[in-house]
């Protein structure tokens, strides 16, 4: 049925085409529902696109990315909205979370999403089989953007990144085709999409391998902010001689309400040890001693946990907000080093962002892939950050000078850092993603996000 005209960069007739093609919704500016389909986790920006495609099979991608093409206009994707970069406007949207189907097969311990399929969906379907996906801190993330940007969780020194266990990718070219990507069927692209992140088509279903975790010894350790220093020391020391079967964090939060410290001041610093052992109860009790005597504990959640409940560790938001998100990778993390994050971002600071956190690497995630793929490994540490909206880059900048000379490209978050890819990645793996890019992308269409090119 013929629309309404509508005040929008796209010609009626091609969108008439386009809701005869797609079993999806359509939405244009002036249409009903079109702002709500825009909604995103991170509300720190919203994109004003000329044409959403609410997708509903792999068939309607490929019709907006025709659509594009057709058009010349850029191309985006939105699942949960976590990693929005800058705002683009008169572009071709397409939503995925209507495609949002799991299936897990326990036999050859592999699991098959949909495009718009979150973690907890994941996570939840392993776990009856006593495997565990390598998932992120916040099971609300969708699978494919986290896994496509690399994929840091709480297994990840023990396994490596989320990228590193990709199998089989399923997407849609700048040509509108859809394409079944594997080590032996493009070996360039299959290293691309595996750290490359969106710049290279939409991904319409994603094949990974799972692992066999049931149970973790996982939680937090919360601090008194007095003790910054104290607790930042002591984990510093103890991360240099930890099995690979330990991945933790440290985060200095200024989050009222903290859901583990309920009597805690509102806004009012607190220091929060992130811990999940792939190991037995007693050994991570041994292990986690000379933490549990580094201060003052306000709450102490760590025990023997179901994978199922891994979200609990880092206590990651779970309503919509506006934040920047940014990062450097530090080469190391040494006593220095701590002294300037407390000067930065300590009870005397004057910091006002709601969260800074360092992530140790190293084990399995300092190591090549199996299979190659674009994900950087370098540096001992990630140094990220949750800011307010309009704040500045401050504490970034007063630990430069331990910086690895990268970011990571899943902790980035607003228009400051919608150019900051180019900064994940070394002079050749950089040069080879252009190769790729190039050949599979010559129009650039896909440059809505952290994108490659301008």
């Amino acid at each position: 049925m013929a629309r309404q005209p509508q005040h929008s960069a796209v010609p009626d007739s091609v969108v008439d085409r386009l809701v005869t093609e797609v079993k999806g919704e359509v939405f244009l500016p002036d249409d009903p529902g079109y702002e709500a389909e825009l909604d995103g986790f991170n509300r720190i920006g919203r994109h004003r696109p000329a044409v959403i495609v609410g997708a509903v099979t792999a068939d309607d991608i490929a019709a907006a990315v025709r659509l594009g093409g057709e058009l010349g206009l850029p191309i985006g994707v939105q699942a949960t909205g976590h990693g929005i970069a800058a705002p683009a406007e008169n572009t071709v949207l397409v939503t995925t979370h209507r495609m949002n189907a799991v299936a897990v097969d326990p036999i050859a311990r592999i699991a098959r999403v949909e495009a718009g399929a979150q973690w907890h969906q994941v996570i939840a379907s392993a776990a009856y089989h006593g495997l565990a996906p390598l998932n992120g801190s916040s099971h609300l993330v969708g699978v494919v953007g986290y896994t496509l940007g690399g994929g840091l969780g709480p297994l990840g020194r023990l396994y490596g990144y989320a990228a590193d266990l990709v199998t089989r990718i399923h997407l849609v070219t700048a040509d509108g085709q859809h394409r079944t990507v594997t080590r032996d069927t493009d070996e360039d692209l299959f290293w691309a999409l595996r750290g490359g992140k969106g710049n290279f088509g939409i991904v319409t279903a994603l094949e990974f391998g799972l692992v066999p975790v049931a149970r973790l010894y996982g939680g937090g350790l919360y601090f008194p902010g007095a003790q910054a220093a104290t607790v930042l020391d002591a984990w510093r020391a103890w991360t240099a001689d930890l099995p690979e079967t330990l991945t933790s964090s440290v985060a200095l939060l200024r989050v009222p309400g903290l859901h583990q410290v309920p009597d805690h001041p509102p806004g009012e610093l607190a220091v929060h040890i992130r811990i999940a052992y792939a190991g037995t109860a007693e050994d991570g009790e041994r292990l986690l001693r000379p933490l549990r005597a580094a201060g003052t504990l306000l709450a102490d959640t760590v025990a023997d946990m179901p994978y199922s409940a891994v979200a609990d560790i880092h206590q990651d938001p779970t309503e919509p907000l506006p934040y920047h998100e940014r990062n450097i990778v530090l080469r190391e993390f040494d006593e220095d080093a701590v002294a300037a994050l407390v000067a930065a971002a300590g009870p005397d600071s004057g910091c006002g962002d709601p969260m800074v956190e360092v992530r140790h690497l190293g084990g399995a995630l300092s190591r090549p892939a199996p299979v190659p793929n674009a994900v950087a490994r370098s540096g001992e540490f990630t140094l990220s950050t949750l800011s307010l909206p309009g704040s500045d880059d401050v504490v970034l900048h007063r630990l430069a000078d331990w910086s690895a000379g990268r970011r990571y490209l899943n902790f980035l978050a607003g228009a400051d850092t919608a150019a900051a890819a180019r900064d994940c990645f070394d002079e050749a793996t950089y040069a080879r993603l252009l190769q790729v890019k190039r050949r599979h992308d010559p129009h650039n269409l896909f440059r809505v996000g952290h994108a490659l090119l301008p």
